[in-house]
């Protein structure tokens, strides 16, 4: 996910991003368009909801949200597609080095 490509974020409350935490990583969903994102949502159970989502660059979802949620994290991008999905975890060269787990002084997003 190029940082300079738009995703889909689908939101909750308060326009947070929707997460899950998986193998000790808080894992923000993102979706390259409606379809990957619908496929989610039947795999989930949940076709028949509206899925509110927001469009975000994925400078703005890797270097500013990423270090905002306080635990390590990382992206889940067209996560119900199989190896066409993709994740971007919380180590350097992905996000910031202050937060990515691999880096000494990094904190893996805890403050």
């Amino acid at each position: 996910m190029p940082r300079c490509t738009a995703v889909l974020v689908p939101v909750g409350e308060g326009d947070a991003p929707l997460t899950a935490d998986f193998g000790g990583v808080r894992w923000s969903y993102a979706f390259s368009d409606e379809g990957a994102l619908a496929r989610f949502a039947v795999a989930r159970g949940e076709g028949a909801r509206e899925w509110v989502y927001q469009r975000w660059l994925g400078a703005r979802l890797l270097d500013a949200a990423v270090p905002a949620v306080g635990v390590p994290c990382g992206v889940a991008l067209d996560c119900a597609d199989g190896d066409e999905g993709m994740v971007f975890p919380p180590v350097r060269g992905v996000v910031p080095d202050a937060v990515a787990v691999d880096v000494d002084g990094g904190t893996g997003g805890v403050r």
